[in-house]
């Protein structure tokens, strides 16, 4: 079905071609159903998947492409059979629009590992047959089981970036119990990611100790973020001093990084998580990285290449036999933990660290993004911007 139905009612920043250049776009939302809501979008947060999807990394990209999944704003209207929202409430939309509901995984609230895989917030394909477009836009419908009430008390600018960044860091961490007071967490790269498990860590009482290789951002890990500890990765005395003293490890880092040196850092039994965005995938043993991992650690089953399968699995033999430890991939959560994350937020004050810019800065904030000249997560002003 065409993405053009109709009148053109939603104003949009869109990329038309793997330059990843934005600007602005004409659309039709598809018609409101009796399930869905319709949300006047008044912030979105900027996320590492925007650049690699509006460059189109992954050679999937669907243009022109709406990149835009850290998505908030007030309900406008509402389906006759929607009870959970009404007009006016703070409401959000995050990496997904939709799953089967049917498979064990959407039954447990966990619909990102649908059986038949979620349809994604933008450059999927909608219950329409049109493609979904994001948040760098000025409304979008969708079903009300993947929105998510915003707390009347938390900022919606400061909530966008919990829709990816916060849930991203807080699904993994809850998951594997990095929530005991005392425990030992280390967290690698400092962005928007990054940020965000520092701040849940203390949160949770956890002993945190930052690795970057900048050793700029010392000062502010320490001081505003209250980091208990930071580590310049690069300088090899530093990670020596650090060997077997970690209970916990989040890899933030996006782009192509081996995470293997961290390994040692870890106590027996302990936990890497690797959350970071890969800068592509390489789908041929010779050029694999063990820094995609990430990737392949929550796409293997999908590998048909067993030659390529049994290369990841001996490479996670090789790093985890050692001391029992372990290493997990996480992309996002389900509805239930994002909820839970959101409640959490607005109950312990826990904002992200934002800097809010017109839809007009969006290209030469993607530029900077990737430069990783941002403290720490860019959020466009939709409502203010874009008319």
């Amino acid at each position: 079905m065409s993405d053009h139905t109709g009148d053109e009612n939603c104003l949009a920043w869109a990329a038309r071609d793997p330059s990843g250049i934005l600007s602005p776009y004409k659309f039709s939302r598809r018609e409101l159903e009796a399930d869905d809501v319709s949300l006047r979008i008044t912030h979105c947060g900027v996320c590492y998947a925007d650049v690699v999807w509006t460059k189109n990394r992954f050679g999937d990209s669907k243009y022109p492409l709406v990149p835009g999944h850290e998505i908030v704003g007030t309900v406008k209207e509402v389906g006759s059979n929607v009870h959970r929202f009404k007009v006016g409430d703070h409401v959000g939309v995050g990496t997904y629009v939709n799953s089967c509901r049917e498979c064990d995984y959407c039954n447990d609230g966990l619909e990102v590992h649908c059986e038949k895989g979620p349809v994604f917030t933008f450059n999927g394909i909608d219950v329409d047959g049109s493609t979904t477009k994001g948040g760098y836009s000025s409304h979008i419908v969708a079903h009300e089981r993947y929105c998510y009430k915003i707390p009347d008390n938390y900022p919606l600018a400061s909530a966008a970036p919990l829709l990816c960044a916060g849930i991203t860091v807080y699904n993994p961490m809850m998951h594997h119990k990095m929530n005991q007071p005392g425990k030992s967490l280390g967290v690698i790269g400092l962005g928007g990611l990054g940020h965000m498990a520092v701040k849940f860590g203390k949160a949770f009482g956890l002993h945190v100790t930052v690795f970057s290789t900048s050793a700029s951002k010392q000062e502010e890990a320490l001081s505003v973020l209250r980091a208990d500890k930071f580590v310049i990765s690069s300088d090899k005395q530093q990670m020596e001093a650090c060997a077997k003293s970690l209970d916990f490890i989040i890899d933030t880092a996006s782009g192509d990084h081996a995470f293997d040196p961290y390994m040692a850092l870890l106590k027996t039994m302990g936990i890497l998580v690797l959350v970071g965005f890969p800068s592509e995938v390489k789908l041929h043993p010779a050029s694999l990285n063990l820094g995609n991992l990430s990737s392949y650690l929550e796409r293997i089953v999908f590998v048909s290449h067993i030659k390529l399968r049994i290369e990841i699995l001996h490479l996670l033999s090789v790093c985890c036999l050692a001391g029992s430890k372990t290493v997990s991939g996480s992309v996002t959560g389900g509805t239930k933990a994002t909820q839970e994350m959101l409640d959490f937020c607005a109950a312990n004050k826990i904002y992200p660290e934002i800097e809010v810019i017109p839809i007009e800065y969006i290209n030469e904030a993607l530029e900077r993004l990737v430069k990783k000249d941002v403290k720490y997560r860019f959020v466009i002003n939709i409502e203010d911007s874009l008319k």
